[in-house]
C-alpha cells in the first residue's frame, strides 16, 4: 500500500473517532444533565460504539465475569501481587498495589483530569502542594491515623512507675502533639487560599487543584471490626472559590462537567450517573456514581461547604478572606470537587472489558478478553513484532521503528525481544488483555518493500501500511482521541 491509500486508512480512523468521541466541556453558563444527554443534547456516544461492528458485548456478571476480570488484571499486571484480590480490598484500598500498567492506566487518568480541570481552562486554576500530615490537636471522634513514634510509644508503654492514670495520660498528650494522616486534600487547599488570593488580585472565582494519596481507617474483618488498617487512595481535588451568590450555578457546571469528563472516555457512558445527597450538617451535594457489576459507587462527591470552613481556618481577621464579587468583598463560598482516582480506574476496566467471539475459532464457548480502554487511558499503545526471516535484519528495521515511536511519545511494547516462540492468536490474546491499541509486524515483505502489517483492537482487522506511514497514523489516532 502506497502514502496515499495509508493517507485514506488514517483519514477513515479520525472519522471514526470524530463520530465516536463526545465533546469537551468548556466555559459557558452550567445546566442540570440528564441521563443520556450529551453536551449538546444529542445522545452521548463512546469511542467504542462503532467498533463493536454486529458482534455483541457481554458485560462480566457480578460473578464470573468479575473473576475473570480480577485474574486478567493481575495476569497483565494491572494489579500486583499473587494473593487474589477481593472486591472489598479493591473497593477500600487494601489491596497489594498496582502493577506497571495499572500505574501507567492511572498516571494517564491523572494527566487527563488535570488537562481538564488546570491546564485548558479559562478560569484560573492554580496547581498547590501540601504535606501528607497535618498537624493539630486530636479532636473527640475524630477517627484519622495519627503519626507517633514506635520508640517514643514503646519507652511510655514499658515505664513500669506509671500509674494507669498517668499512662493514660502520657498517651492522650502524645496523640494532640502528633500530627495525623490527611484524609483528603480540602485542608492543603484552604491553607493556600490567602497567598494565592493575591495572584487573581482578590477577584473571584478561582480554584486550587491537587492530585495526591490520602489515608482512611478500614476494618480489618468482620469478626474484628474494633481493629483498623490503613487504606489508600489516589485523590484529584479541585476547591473552587466563588461568591455565595453564584455558588450553586457553579456547583450545577462542574457536576456537568465531571460528569461528562468520566462519560467522554466510556465505552457505556449511561454507566456513569449522578445524584444529589447531602450531608449531616444540611450540606447540599452531588455524588457522581459508577454502576459496577454489583451495584453503584460513588467516584467523585461535589460539595457546597459554604463559608464556615475559611472562617474556621482563619479565625479573627475576617477581612485577609476577602475576595472581589464584582465591587463587593466576600468570603467566598468553597465548593469541594474530590475524585477517587483508583476507584475511577477500576471503573474504566470494568467498563472495557468484553467478552466477544473469539475469531480464531467457531466454538462458541471460546471467547476472546479485550480490555478496550480507550486510546488516551490506554498504557501501551502500539505492540511491535516480527515474524519469520533473517533474525538480524528484522530486528534493526524494530529497533528502529520503536525509536521513532517513542520520540514522538508513543509508548511502545517490543515483543521482537520476546525469545518464547508464541502464534499469532496468543500473541493477539496477550495484547488485547493488555489493551494495546495496535498490534504491528515486521515481516520479510517489510524488508522487500516496506509493508507492514497493522492489527487494530478494537476492530480485530488487519491491513497493510507502508512503514514510513506509522507514525503519523498513530499521531493522528491519538490526537483525534485526545482532542474530540
Amino acid at each position: 500500500m502506497r502514502s496515499g491509500a495509508s493517507f485514506k486508512a488514517c483519514q477513515k480512523a479520525c472519522r471514526c473517532l470524530l463520530s465516536g468521541f463526545g465533546g469537551r466541556v468548556d466555559g459557558g453558563q452550567a445546566e442540570r444533565l440528564t441521563e443520556g444527554s450529551g453536551a449538546l443534547g444529542g445522545p452521548l456516544r463512546s469511542h467504542a460504539e462503532l467498533s463493536q461492528g454486529s458482534v455483541p458485548r457481554e458485560a462480566p456478571e457480578s460473578g464470573e465475569g468479575s473473576e475473570t476480570l480480577v485474574e486478567i488484571c493481575q495476569k497483565r499486571h494491572f494489579l500486583s501481587g499473587t494473593k487474589r484480590n477481593s472486591r472489598d480490598s479493591l473497593l477500600t484500598g487494601c489491596h497489594s498495589g498496582f502493577g506497571p500498567l495499572g500505574i501507567e492506566l492511572r498516571k494517564n487518568l491523572s494527566a487527563e483530569w488535570w488537562s481538564s480541570v488546570v491546564v485548558f481552562r479559562e478560569q484560573q486554576v492554580f496547581p498547590v502542594d501540601a504535606l501528607h500530615h497535618e498537624p493539630g490537636p486530636s479532636l473527640p471522634g475524630d477517627s484519622s491515623f495519627r503519626l507517633v513514634s514506635a520508640e517514643t510509644l514503646r519507652e511510655i508503654l514499658q515505664d513500669k512507675e506509671l500509674s494507669k492514670e498517668q499512662l493514660v495520660a502520657f498517651l492522650e498528650n502524645l496523640l494532640k502533639t502528633s500530627g495525623k494522616l490527611r484524609e483528603n486534600l480540602l485542608h492543603g487547599a484552604l491553607e493556600h487560599y490567602v497567598n494565592c488570593l493575591d495572584l487573581v488580585n482578590k477577584r473571584l472565582p478561582y480554584g486550587l487543584a491537587q492530585i495526591g494519596v490520602c489515608f482512611h481507617p478500614v476494618s480489618d474483618s468482620k469478626q474484628t471490626p474494633d481493629v483498623k488498617r490503613i487504606g489508600e487512595k489516589t485523590e484529584a481535588s479541585l476547591v473552587w472559590f466563588t461568591s455565595a451568590r453564584t455558588a450553586s450555578q457553579w456547583l450545577d457546571f462542574w457536576l456537568r462537567h465531571r460528569l461528562l469528563w468520566w462519560r467522554k472516555f466510556a465505552v457505556s457512558p449511561s454507566n456513569f450517573s449522578s445524584n444529589d445527597c447531602q450531608d449531616e450538617e444540611g450540606r447540599k451535594g452531588n455524588k457522581i456514581y459508577y454502576n459496577f457489576p454489583w451495584g453503584k459507587e460513588p467516584i467523585e462527591t461535589l460539595w457546597n461547604l459554604e463559608d464556615r470552613k475559611l472562617l474556621h481556618m482563619y479565625p479573627g481577621n475576617v477581612s485577609q478572606l476577602h475576595g472581589r464579587d464584582g465591587r463587593k468583598n466576600v468570603v467566598p463560598s468553597v465548593l469541594s470537587i474530590n475524585g477517587d482516582l483508583d476507584l475511577g480506574m477500576l471503573a474504566y476496566l470494568y467498563d472495557s472489558f468484553q467478552l466477544t467471539e473469539n475469531s480464531f475459532t467457531r466454538k462458541k464457548n471460546l471467547h476472546r478478553k479485550v480490555l478496550k480502554l480507550h486510546p488516551c487511558l490506554a498504557p501501551i499503545k502500539v505492540a511491535l513484532d516480527m515474524g519469520r526471516g533473517p533474525t538480524v535484519e528484522l530486528r534493526q528495521v524494530c529497533q528502529g521503528l520503536f525509536n521513532e515511536l517513542l520520540e514522538n511519545g508513543i509508548s511502545v511494547w517490543p515483543g521482537y525481544l520476546e525469545t518464547a516462540q508464541a502464534s499469532l492468536e496468543q500473541l493477539y490474546s496477550k495484547y488485547d488483555e493488555m489493551s494495546i491499541l495496535f498490534t504491528i509486524m515486521i515481516t520479510e515483505a517489510t524488508l522487500e518493500n516496506g509493508l507492514i502489517h497493522l492489527r487494530s483492537r478494537d476492530t480485530t482487522m488487519k491491513e497493510m501500511m507502508h512503514i514510513s506511514k506509522v507514525k503519523d497514523f498513530l499521531t493522528k489516532y491519538i490526537s483525534s482521541a485526545k482532542n474530540l
